[in-house]
């Protein structure tokens, strides 16, 4: 048959890419055939363009114990019969045209991937990126993203304990929703998504199948924003209370004889769940696609492949053992149904009713093509990285002034206004609360803990993606070394434009570089993850964005800090540096310059032996009980920080020297490796000891008390100011 160019458009497979199917089948493809290859040859599913790049992160580590890509999710090894599964994946282009559904059934697929490994879900966290919060559809597409992570994971009674959001021109037309879940195994009891022996049942077990999310992993995450205008069909629509028992019923069934292996029917349904579990099984598949049960009447083949309809998982069960898990799943009121089984060979063999409708080798379907990237520097880029900062203006407004409308902007203002919609509480592990630079988690039955974060800054990716990445990672391990936990994995969702152009090529290879360079600086594995390419919108691509998800463990959950100033007369330390105040070179992609002047523009950069060393040297004075707060120095600079200490432990601070003739550098400039510690003065000699032998700079620059901020006898603004504008700037930023 001759495929028209709107077929193969509708599916994203190119005309290469179709002759190449033909060219390994020896014949050419039908169409539930095509179908299959368009889902599993997908961005999405395929990773055709990431996945030699992929490669080249470290991945090796003692307490690796699930392999990158080996399953649906990274596990790690916590010692004392305790293991971690944690990932982070994108719902990016179903939320940009159905914002609730598209978040909702974002948390719920990360969701089924954790419990997919036999954990139970103890945590989620979400990274969003929005367009300025001026524009009328972006503050429609912040409720309903918003709306849809707190109504799903409220329902479910998992506790969404962080992240963050990132308002920018550069996501207006298409938004960034990336989901985290972490879950806990218990006694090495983890699940594998492969049959053991030939002639194993699949079972398909929870909701029927429908028709939506069809092509939702070759259409909409395969393609870029403007060509999906009308792809609202391809959107799934989630059920969380149904997830709820579903969650209970799998984790059961594993302590079933018969139950072998379990995977999640996530992105292109249960074309990828089958056949990818073929794969692994290095098995063939027999699959008898009536018996799918349905909820929409004359349903073809295809579109029951295709289906992305939620709230469905596969099971491998032994022959002959399949009686208890029936009976089991009839318990939680689920549907659970034999539609086929492994085999010998290397084929997936579909039936409808009794015929054969398409025989394919799996690793025809599974082995997408790979693409080498060629992409250089863009001259663009060496432009602004060679722009003299210190020719940038002053602002016109006032030190003070100019602080409180830092403090107010979206993107550093309190998330409480999101947060508070979320239940973060529910499971009672929850030990610091989402606000801080990291939440921490209790492990029931242990004195230890865990601390979670997001992070990722687009404005210095764009700058320099591979810079701008190691700091990301940084960070990332920053916001758990503040807490006292040590970094041990990292999950990685890399999302950026079209990856068919030249910048884009070398934003994706600088940056996987970077993340390689920091993961293997720090010693810690990059266990899981998801690239989201495609996204622009009206020609523009995002800023390249690749949100680094950091784990961290507590050796004892109680030996942790928060970031609010605790007592008056507590000395102000920061660690990392050994000045009080930043220099020009760091207004490079800060949010100074960005929200006073319009600018992107500098050269960021990261003393990466230094971060390490100091991050280690913090956790260490939090171990031994020699810090009362700690926060990490980012967006914002030193000024912010220091005012959000305030903010949040009640009271106020007095900075002894004046930022001087360049404030605007000095408070507000965004140099890496620098936190903010407050002490007791008992501990202070200590905590300078400590720095001392570790060769670590620190420079003492104040005291904690009073109801200000103040700045030298220049910079004076009260607590009732700054509080205000923190607290309640992004209300009124996101308000109409």
């Amino acid at each position: 048959m001759t495929v028209s160019q709107e077929t193969l458009d509708e599916i994203a497979l190119s005309r290469s890419e179709y002759e190449a199917i033909i060219d390994r089948l020896g014949r050419e493809p039908n169409s539930l055939e095509l179908g299959l290859f368009g889902a599993l040859w997908s961005e999405h599913c395929g990773y055709k363009h990431t996945k030699a790049l992929l490669r080249t992160l470290p991945s090796s580590s003692e307490r690796l114990l699930v392999a990158p890509g080996a399953e649906n999710a990274g596990v790690i090894d916590l010692g004392d019969g305790l293991a971690v599964a944690f990932k982070i994946e994108s719902h990016n282009h179903p939320s940009a045209i159905e914002p609730f559904e598209g978040a909702a059934t974002g948390v719920g697929g990360i969701i089924r991937d954790i419990f997919a490994m036999g954990a139970r879900p103890i945590a989620l966290l979400n990274s969003l990126r929005f367009g300025q919060p001026d524009d009328a559809r972006t503050r429609y597409l912040i409720n309903g993203v918003i709306g849809g992570i707190s109504s799903y994971g409220n329902c479910i009674g998992i506790p969404d304990v962080g992240g963050e959001i990132f308002f920018s021109d550069t996501y207006k037309g298409n938004p960034l929703v990336n989901a985290m879940c972490v879950g806990l195994i218990e006694d090495g009891k983890m699940a594998s998504a492969s049959a053991k022996e030939p002639g194993d049942l699949l079972i398909l077990v929870g909701a029927d199948t429908g028709r939506d999310g069809i092509h939702g992993a070759s259409g909409l995450a395969s393609r870029a924003f403007e060509e999906q205008a009308e792809m609202r069909s391809a959107v799934q629509v989630g059920n969380p209370f149904l997830e709820k028992v579903l969650i209970e019923a799998c984790i059961e069934s594993l302590d079933l004889p018969g139950v072998v292996g379990l995977q999640d029917c996530g992105a292109a349904g249960i074309t990828s769940a089958a056949i990818e579990m073929a794969e692994r099984s290095g098995m063939g598949l027999k699959l008898l696609i009536d018996e799918v049960p349905r909820r929409e009447e004359g349903m073809t083949p295809y579109e029951v492949m295709l289906s992305e309809s939620q709230e469905r998982m596969l099971l491998a069960v032994t022959p002959g053992l399949e009686g208890p898990v029936f009976e089991l799943f009839e318990k939680w009121d689920l549907d659970a149904t034999v539609i086929g089984e492994f085999e010998l060979g290397e084929d997936v063999r579909i039936y409808d009713e009794g015929e054969e409708v398409s025989s394919t080798p799996v690793i025809t379907l599974t082995d997408a093509p790979e693409y080498k990237f060629t992409g250089t520097k863009p001259d663009w880029l060496e432009v602004l990285q060679n722009v003299d900062l210190s020719a940038t203006p002053l602002s016109t407004e006032s030190p003070a002034s100019t602080l409180l409308k830092m403090l107010a902007s979206p993107n550093i203002a309190s998330r409480f206004p999101i947060y508070q919609q979320y239940d973060y509480h529910v499971q009672t592990n929850t030990v610091v609360e989402p606000g801080g630079d990291a939440a921490v988690l209790r492990l029931k039955g242990s004195k230890r803990g865990i601390a979670v974060s997001t992070d990722c800054n687009g404005r210095i990716c764009y700058l320099d993606p591979e810079v701008g990445t190691v700091i990301a990672v940084a960070e990332a391990c920053r916001n758990l070394s503040v807490t006292g936990a040590e970094p041990v994995a990292l999950t990685d969702g890399l999302n950026f434009g079209n990856p068919e152009t030249a910048d884009v090529q070398f934003q994706l290879t600088e940056s996987i570089a970077g993340m390689s360079r920091a993961a293997e600086a720090f010693g810690i594995p990059i266990v899981s993850g998801n690239a989201s390419l495609y996204n622009q919108s009206n020609g523009i691509d995002i800023f390249p964005t690749p949100i680094i998800g950091s784990l961290g463990l507590l050796e004892d959950v109680s030996k942790h800090s928060t970031a609010g100033f605790k007592s008056a007369g507590d000395v102000i330390v920061l660690l990392g540096t050994d000045s009080a105040w930043d220099d020009i070179d760091g207004l490079a992609g800060s949010e100074y310059l960005d929200l006073v002047h319009g600018k992107v523009e500098g050269q960021p950069r990261i003393d990466l032996d230094l971060e390490i060393r100091t991050q280690a040297m913090c956790r260490e004075a939090i171990a031994n009980d020699l810090v009362a707060s700690g926060h990490d120095v980012s967006d914002g600079g030193v000024a912010c920080a220091i005012a959000e200490s305030a903010i949040i432990g009640g009271i106020g601070a007095v900075i002894t020297e004046a930022p001087g003739d360049r404030w605007d550098a000095a408070m507000f400039g965004e140099t890496q490796s620098r936190i903010v510690l407050s002490v007791t003065s008992e501990n202070l000699s200590a905590v300078e000891a400590l720095a001392a032998a570790q060769n670590i700079p620190m420079v003492v620059v104040g005291t904690v008390g009073g109801d200000s901020v103040l700045f030298g006898d220049d910079v004076a603004v009260s607590l009732d100011d700054v509080g205000d504008a923190w607290k309640n700037g992004f209300n009124r930023a996101t308000s109409d």
